[in-house]
């Protein structure tokens, strides 16, 4: 059946829209060659913490997460070498107030400050309200724009289950595929609409490096890509040669493997399916579903943090959401903040202080698998976050 006129008209709007963000992608893609200059923290001066306190429990598990590190970062604080500077102004009472997702006074405080950490933010669901029935404003996630203004193609989150011999680390591609354009699709008509996923050769291939660099710098002997490769051919196809392309020609004796991620999913916890697999690296939405599954079997995402890592910023995070239940029932007090200190503890290796992560990591194991004489449950039967983060310093002193 031939199309209308009407459907001609609708076809030529969407080339329209789509010409448009090819040229912007083109533009970024310029932006990615030049930006090539690694911040170099053993030389700064002064290293300067920005931190973001979230919603919901974000300021709750900051205050913890911030008891840490100024305890950890003590000599270096007093001495002025690193400054913890607070950043306002990103509640989402305030983003919606101005219909802003990430306001701009927001971004220019973060660009003026080496490292972030923060807490969960708000990012309403399609047709959400407020508690009065009013409609929140349609916000697209601000965690994806900031990764995206600072330019933090890398998110990078270890998981370890000692009693399973399970240590790996997984670099999930931060900017691309099918977020990048998550609010720019084309609704075609009533009938018809697009979502993209976006792969470039320069975005594939700076995740694949930094994946097979931590494989180098730490022993490692194994670098795993996961896509859909045999399905979506075109971005996954792409993605996986630009994982090969690096490891064979940069990193020659590093084993690469493949794993479909329906595969990876289903048989993370077998040990057969994930044998020799230390390094994992993955397209945007792969990684955001396959580490908070591997999160999960770590303790659930409660215990797992996340780095997102550029070349000249880093932001580190808690990875899991803002917790309106707790909220509601009175409990924002007992969540756990272990996911935003280990954050904590990444970001002190990643600005140099690796010794105090690795003394951080200690207590930590100590405190939550072997002796858990405080155990947080998000009930009122067990500890609060300020007590269990108590028992964790007191740990720390005592190594």
């Amino acid at each position: 059946m031939a199309t209308t006129a009407l459907q001609e008209q609708q076809i030529k709007v969407a080339q329209d829209k789509l010409a448009e963000l090819i040229r912007s992608e083109f533009t970024r893609i310029d932006r990615m060659k030049a930006d090539q200059e690694v911040t170099d923290f053993s030389k700064l001066e002064t290293i300067t913490i920005g931190v973001m306190p979230g919603d919901g429990i974000g300021p709750i598990i900051m205050e913890q997460a911030l008891r840490i590190l100024k305890d950890l970062l003590a000599p270096e604080l007093a001495s002025g070498k690193v400054k913890i500077r607070m950043i306002e102004g990103m509640t989402f009472e305030r983003r919606a107030a101005l219909n802003e997702s990430l306001p701009e006074d927001v971004l220019a405080a973060c660009k003026e400050c080496n490292v972030l950490i923060k807490g969960p933010f708000v990012t309403p669901r399609a047709g959400e309200c407020f508690p009065d029935g009013t409609p929140m404003p349609n916000l697209v996630s601000a965690n994806s724009l900031l990764r995206r203004s600072l330019e933090l193609f890398a998110a990078v989150r270890p998981i370890k289950i000692p009693e399973k011999n399970i240590d790996w680390c997984f670099f999930r591609e931060n900017i691309e595929g099918e977020y990048i354009w998550g609010n720019k699709g084309i609704q075609v008509n009533e009938d018809l609409g697009f979502d993209f996923k976006v792969q470039t050769k320069q975005g594939s291939e700076r995740i694949a490096r930094a994946a097979f660099e931590y494989a180098r710098k730490n022993g490692k002997h194994n670098v795993t890509a996961v896509t859909k490769a045999n399905i979506v051919k075109l971005a996954d196809g792409n993605f996986l040669r630009c994982v090969h392309h690096i490891g064979e020609t940069e990193y020659p004796k590093i084993e690469i493997q493949e794993r479909l991620v329906d595969a990876m999913t289903a048989k993370m916890a077998d040990p057969e399916f994930t044998k020799g697999c230390e390094v994992f690296v993955l397209p945007n939405l792969y990684g955001d579903i396959v580490t908070d599954a591997a999160a999960e079997m770590q303790g659930g995402l409660g215990s797992a943090s996340s780095s997102n890592i550029g070349n000249k910023y880093a932001l580190f995070e808690a990875i899991h959401g803002t917790a309106p239940y707790l909220m509601s029932h009175g409990r924002g007090n007992y969540a756990n903040p272990c996911s935003i200190i280990r954050a904590a503890g990444q970001l002190m290796a990643h600005i140099g202080y690796g010794d105090r992560n690795e003394k951080l990591e200690k207590a930590l194991d100590i405190c939550c698998n072997k002796e858990k004489k405080l155990v947080v449950t998000t009930d009122k039967d067990g500890a609060t976050s300020e007590e269990f983060t108590t028992y964790l310093l007191d740990t720390i002193h005592s190594l």
